[in-house]
């Protein structure tokens, strides 16, 4: 591992350890205690609906570069990047893994990466411009004064934005083949058939999470309406987009325990409704296992027979006799 994801990793980590440091691990053991099986229903059918938003827009991206891609593979093949996302470090293997794995089938490696590449920043930009749009209605962390809360909020969207773009450029593909990447957002995101499209997914898959974090909210016992909560959970969103997390664990539980805190609920509230996401979020990429052990088997099947092969052919070259 490089020094940088080191790097990476132990602020995640730390973002992590603070919090429950300050705040104590009862906030902590409380998340974990907080879901039931009625919390367990509600993340797999918004992890339903949000992953196959995401893979549509992946798709619809991927057509535009003139890839193929099949909606139910593109579903399964989220379903597996989610899971070992979160329980990967770094947050992105997943990713990585699927956009590797289609650019193979697809016959072209560089496009299947950027394709995946252009989803993930689509998904992101639609989330900035949200937040940004919910920081100008509603204005919803009390503190004191406009400019700072636009900074709270802007610095965040700012952030995340930078975070984002930070990742895109320092690929290497990324950065010897500028002029093809521009092309690819040209068609892959720009063009007419297509930006619609992956804008509306993009609003729909984040509708999911936003919901997703309510759920958790009142899992956790918090009581605040809705329409306090949801820029508590867009800001939350947001600081996950950061390239410092683990899993997506750190900077969300972080903001949500100073967010909180901020708003008058309770830093300890906010670092609750964190860690309940954090397990909601897990629970709802679980579909990505039974993806990843049904391709295994055929591979064992494939692979099983031709050991069974190799040993009877060895058992002359080791003096014995084939039965």
């Amino acid at each position: 591992m490089r020094l940088g994801a080191w790097a990476r990793l132990a602020v995640g980590t730390a973002l992590v350890a603070v919090p429950m440091w300050k705040l104590g691990t009862g906030a902590f053991l409380d998340g974990l205690r907080a879901v039931g099986a009625a919390e367990v229903a509600a993340a797999l059918g918004v992890g339903l609906l949000t992953t196959v938003a995401s893979a549509w827009r992946w798709r619809l991206v991927a057509r535009g570069l003139g890839l193929r891609l099949p909606l139910r593979t593109a579903v399964a093949d989220y379903y597996a990047a989610l899971l070992l996302n979160a329980v990967l470090p770094a947050g992105v293997l997943g990713d990585v893994r699927r956009a590797v794995e289609h650019g193979r089938a697809s016959g072209d490696l560089g496009r299947g990466v950027r394709a995946v590449v252009l989803e993930r920043v689509a998904g992101q930009a639609v989330l900035v411009a949200v937040g940004l749009l919910v920081l100008l209605a509603s204005g919803p962390v009390p503190l004191p004064g406009a400019s700072v809360n636009a900074v709270f909020f802007g610095g965040g969207a700012l952030l995340t934005a930078a975070g984002a773009l930070l990742w895109v450029t320092t690929l290497p593909r990324v950065q010897r083949a500028r002029a093809t990447l521009w092309r690819d957002v040209r068609g892959g995101l720009l063009a007419r058939g297509v930006w619609p499209g992956v804008t509306g997914l993009s609003a729909v898959a984040l509708a999911g999470y936003v919901a997703l974090f309510l759920v958790a909210a009142r899992a956790a016992g918090e009581t605040a309406p809705a329409g306090r909560l949801v820029p508590l959970a867009v800001l939350a969103l947001l600081v996950m987009a950061l390239p410092v997390n683990v899993g997506g664990w750190g900077p969300r539980e972080a903001a949500s325990a100073a967010a909180f805190g901020t708003a008058g609920l309770g830093a300890a509230q906010g670092l609750t409704v964190a860690v309940v996401y954090g397990v909601l979020a897990l629970v709802a990429s679980l579909p990505g296992l039974a993806v990843l052990v049904a391709r295994r088997l055929p591979e064992d099947r494939q692979v099983l027979p031709e050991r069974r092969d190799q040993a009877r052919q060895q058992v002359p070259a080791l003096g014995g006799r084939a039965q």
